[in-house]
């Protein structure tokens, strides 16, 4: 008995050994900001469809649709900070969103 058990402790030890590097090369790849956070998915402004830019904060049909017609008729946002040209769009509404956007 006790050497299954010695046996467990060390399968244990040596398999918790092996997954330290794995999480040391994370811990270094994840920004402070960001540690603890769920993965952002990102909204590409030149691309997104009405759905896609709804999932921005503060972000409804309405909103989203503007989006589109102000790309339409401007072409490409050229940065992120362009979305503030939209109407409705402020730059609190911005910095709650600018983690998400791509252009």
């Amino acid at each position: 008995m006790k050497k299954i058990i010695a046996k467990g402790v060390a399968l244990s030890l040596v398999l918790g050994l092996a997954v330290l590097p794995v999480l040391a090369q994370q811990a270094q790849q994840t920004p402070p900001s960001q540690v603890g956070k769920p993965a952002v998915e990102k909204v590409n402004l030149n691309t997104a469809t009405l759905e896609e830019l709804q999932k921005l904060p503060q972000v409804g049909p309405k909103i989203a649709q503007l989006i589109i017609d102000y790309r339409k008729q401007n072409g490409n946002f050229k940065k992120i900070e362009d979305i503030m040209k939209v109407r409705g769009i402020g730059e609190k509404t911005f910095a709650r969103m600018k983690d998400m956007l791509v252009v």
